[in-house]
């Protein structure tokens, strides 16, 4: 769509503190609009839909579960499918980036962590370089999980105008997107902005094991000169205006293992004589979190930073509603009625969250199994000024005087599998600013400014190692079910989020500052 920009549209690019900045950015923006050939390279966009459509139909058709040790040749064999079409685009210096063998808890001793992709796109010193990371790796899915279609086939629906497939929001749809930008700029006949740099890993579902190293390794090397980090592994707040992130809650993910018999027992033959580990478990994950969301460790919510009145005001006039949490939920179950309380627990409270209980039945049908060895699995979403290193002290801690109270006989063991700190950046920088303009070109309103409550944990590596800032841009929406089944991406969601990343760079390049 093509907008007419004024000073006056620009001028109403949501804030947070002092907007003299970012207006005087607007500004020096507004000036070299009319060199932008967006014209032509959305129009290439929209001719080369069909393509980019059957692109991301042959990435999601692989099973790329990081999570899952029998498909970790999968998540290899998608960085493969990567690296050819980066080759057909005509990036250059492509790398596949080994980063050894899995720590454990593995079953395999020897499984290898899938390769980081890295590649350029231009090595001009007169343009400013930016890094764009996204993972290639996604949540497991099953058509018996209660998927509508096949969870690794792209099911394109005519009439809603989505696609749906495993990883079609949640990350692969935006990974192949930065691919057609470059390659619509490519075919409009105009030279891309910028320096463009690849990270593209394969255990971000996995706690993006090894990342931070490899960062860490070549901030002087494949990443020097970098002015800039664009992400687009989040979304929109609601379904229907554009956001731009500006904080993550981290996360810190447990295990809790119990221990006793040394095999499955027949419940009717040991059922009420042995300790039974289940048992122990199931009142040891009960003890951590009640029904309505509060945690229950002690010391937990001593590490939170206060709210002050600042803070409490940004979360005024965001556009959102109780019915769209209902609508992304498909559920009236939320815990708090008005807005601003839902955001504020979402964004900037933590959470403790439940997720299963490994070694124990879970088939249909009844079976009278006493489990020997169960392991309960749960996180907590981090937020400001929580330390993670006391947090683990603190629910080790825990755990180990639950279960001591039990008195039984069993062993206990509870550990942390990985963990990812919180993020928060400027919203008024030259990136955000760019990224503002972009959206409002694309999509006619300026984009609220929002935190999120799940967690990227590679972003503040990247900030401080890089010694840059870092952008969350959003391509899909927020009912698109990331990690849940029919995982979708609206196809008007894939276009324009891709004209809004070909705008964003050419604003960030024409723009004074990083």
């Amino acid at each position: 769509m093509s907008v007419r920009l004024t000073l006056a549209t620009v001028s109403k690019v949501i804030r947070v503190g002092s907007s003299l900045n970012l207006v005087s950015q607007n500004r020096k923006i507004m000036s070299s609009a009319a060199e932008f050939p967006y014209g032509k390279v959305f129009a290439k966009i929209d001719e080369l839909k069909p393509q980019f459509i059957d692109t991301l139909g042959k990435a999601v058709k692989i099973p790329a579960v990081s999570g899952d040790e029998s498909l970790r040749p999968m998540v290899v064999r998608k960085a493969h499918f990567l690296v050819g079409e980066l080759q057909r685009i005509g990036f250059t210096d492509i790398q596949l980036k080994h980063l050894g063998t899995q720590p454990p808890p593995v079953e395999d001793e020897n499984l290898q962590l899938p390769p980081v992709v890295l590649s350029r796109y231009g090595n001009d010193p007169k343009k400013k370089t930016i890094v764009v990371y996204g993972h290639y790796d996604v949540q497991p899915a099953s058509f018996e999980d209660g998927w509508d279609t096949e969870p690794f086939e792209l099911y394109v629906d005519e009439e809603k105008q989505l696609m749906r497939a495993r990883g079609s929001t949640d990350d692969t749809g935006p990974v192949i997107g930065w691919f057609n930008v470059v390659q619509a700029y490519k075919e409009s006949g105009f030279e891309l902005p910028v320096n463009l740099i690849t990270c593209f890993e394969g255990m971000e579902e996995s706690g993006s094991i090894g990342l931070d190293g490899l960062i860490v390794e070549e901030a002087d090397k494949y990443f020097k000169g970098t002015d800039a980090v664009c992400i687009s592994d989040n979304y929109w707040l609601g379904t229907t205006k554009p956001v731009l992130t500006y904080g993550l809650r981290g996360c810190n993910y447990y295990q809790t293992t119990i221990e006793g018999p040394g095999a499955d027992l027949h419940s009717g033959i040991f059922g009420g004589i042995i300790a039974e580990p289940m048992v122990d478990l199931v009142q040891v994950l009960g003890s951590l979190v009640d029904s309505k969301g509060k945690i229950l460790i002690d010391g937990v919510d001593d590490m939170v930073a206060p709210l002050t009145e600042k803070e409490a005001k940004l979360y005024d006039g965001i556009d959102f509603t109780l019915d769209d949490l209902n609508a992304a939920s498909g559920s009236d179950t939320s815990l708090y009625k008005n807005p601003k309380d839902i955001l504020m627990h979402r964004w900037r409270y933590p959470s403790l969250s439940l997720h299963g209980v490994e070694g124990a039945f879970s088939s249909q049908g009844a079976k009278t199994v006493v489990p020997a060895k169960v392991h309960g699995k749960f996180s907590i979403r981090t937020v400001p000024d929580m330390d993670s290193e006391k947090l683990n002290k603190l629910v080790i801690a825990h755990c180990d005087k639950v279960f001591s109270k039990l008195e039984s006989p069993n062993t206990c063991k509870t550990e942390l599998i990985h963990d990812g700190d919180y993020w928060i950046s400027d919203p008024n920088n030259t990136s955000f600013t760019a990224a503002s303009k972009a959206t409002e070109l694309v999509y006619g309103v300026s984009p609220d400014l929002t935190r999120e409550g799940g967690s990227i944990p590679i972003t503040l590596t990247f900030e401080q190692q890089l010694k840059t800032s870092v952008l969350l841009l959003p391509m899909g929406r927020g009912d698109d079910g990331a990690h849940s089944v029919n995982e979708k991406l609206d196809i008007s969601n894939y276009v324009n989020g891709m004209k809004t990343m070909a705008a964003y760079l050419h604003y960030y390049a024409v723009a004074e500052g990083k």
